[in-house]
């Protein structure tokens, strides 16, 4: 198996020996209501009148279902979460998004970015230390689900990497291992050193692309994915580099020729190079795997374009984007599930 040579990445701000916040879930508390998670908040307060989405209840089941000895107060969150990925199934083909503050479903059926979201964080419920009965309805609910088809890379992405978790609980499950294979041959990096990105931008949720690769690669023992997963890992660590930490693709995503860094920077990119940079690690046992999963980590502890402070260690909350003047001071659910999932993650490689 091809060992990745060390990208041209930041140097870690948060070392081995550094203290590292924990991830406190106090405002996820505040964010969930009985019938999930609400999609945004005004500082700290929901927004109740953009009532709710698949995609966040979906992020926030895969963040309890890698909580270690979960208390009973995130059990609870946890089966809010689940239950509502289970209701968002009721749709006819697939899984509904969007919510609103009565809890009716206003879409026919979600985005496919939402549809491999919510098959994700069913295998990720599958294969996790959950109680015996979310586990099961996990599984359950991933194969049930009809075969999932979508030309976007990224909710392919998605799919993969749901459906390794339910293989690594149930080995040899048919529907998984077609949705694994399946899903990861429709993402192609190019054969272009400059440009080896599978679309013609970089845009969102960027690295659940070399994710998909290295994890599909290692399940299947593939070395040519592994391959191609890390040098698309180490092309866009190198990429979203700057002065020594993290800058991100900004929402309206990035081409060659344009000009870096750009605004505004989302910490859903950290959570998903974290997530990529651990994969790589355990894969590869390299250290600089493990750096780079500390030093996404440090994004939201001030090693950013701003010097901006994003996670509130006394909450738990997540700040909703990286701005040339500082820190967007909204902590929605997006935001806020994506700093826990990169303090859990580092939490992982100390």
């Amino acid at each position: 198996m091809r060992r990745g040579a060390a990208p041209s990445a930041p140097n870690v701000s948060l070392s081995a020996s550094d203290p590292l916040p924990l991830p406190r879930f106090d405002h996820l508390r505040r964010m969930t209501d009985q019938i999930g998670l609400w999609e945004h908040a005004h500082y700290t307060t929901p927004r109740a009148e953009h009532g709710y989405c698949t995609d966040d209840n979906a992020r926030a089941l895969v963040v309890m279902s890698r909580q270690a000895n979960p208390s009973p107060e995130l059990l609870e969150l946890a089966a809010i979460y689940l239950a509502f990925v289970q209701e968002a199934g009721s749709a006819p083909d697939g899984f509904h998004n969007r919510r609103n503050a009565d809890g009716a479903w206003t879409d026919v059926r979600g985005s496919d970015d939402s549809q491999g979201r919510a098959l994700g964080a069913l295998g990720s419920a599958a294969h996790s230390g959950l109680p015996t009965e979310m586990r099961d309805t996990g599984l359950a609910l991933f194969t049930q689900k009809r075969d999932f088809h979508s030309p976007s890379p990224r909710a392919n992405a998605f799919v993969v990497l749901g459906a390794a978790e339910v293989l690594a609980t149930s080995p040899g499950h048919p529907r998984a291992l077609n949705a694994l294979e399946r899903s990861v041959a429709l993402i192609h990096p190019r054969h272009d050193s400059r440009w080896p990105w599978p679309e013609d931008r970089v845009a969102y949720d960027n690295a659940r692309l070399p994710e998909a690769l290295l994890t599909a690669g290692g399940f299947l023992e593939d070395s040519g994915l592994v391959d191609s997963g890390l040098r698309l890992l180490e092309w866009l660590v190198a990429t979203e580099t700057s002065d020594h930490h993290f800058s991100f693709t900004p929402t309206k995503g990035w081409a060659l020729g344009e000009p870096r860094p750009g605004f505004d920077q989302q910490p859903v990119e950290a959570a998903a190079i974290a997530d990529a940079c651990y994969r790589a690690w355990k894969l590869t046992g390299e250290s600089h795997w493990r750096d780079r999963v500390l030093a996404a980590a440090s994004w939201f502890l001030g090693a950013n374009d701003s010097g901006a402070i994003l996670y509130d260690t006394r909450t738990g909350g997540g700040r909703d984007g990286l701005t040339a003047d500082g820190a967007n001071q909204n902590q929605g659910a997006e935001s806020t599930l994506a700093a826990l999932s990169t303090l859990q993650r580092a939490a992982m490689v100390r």
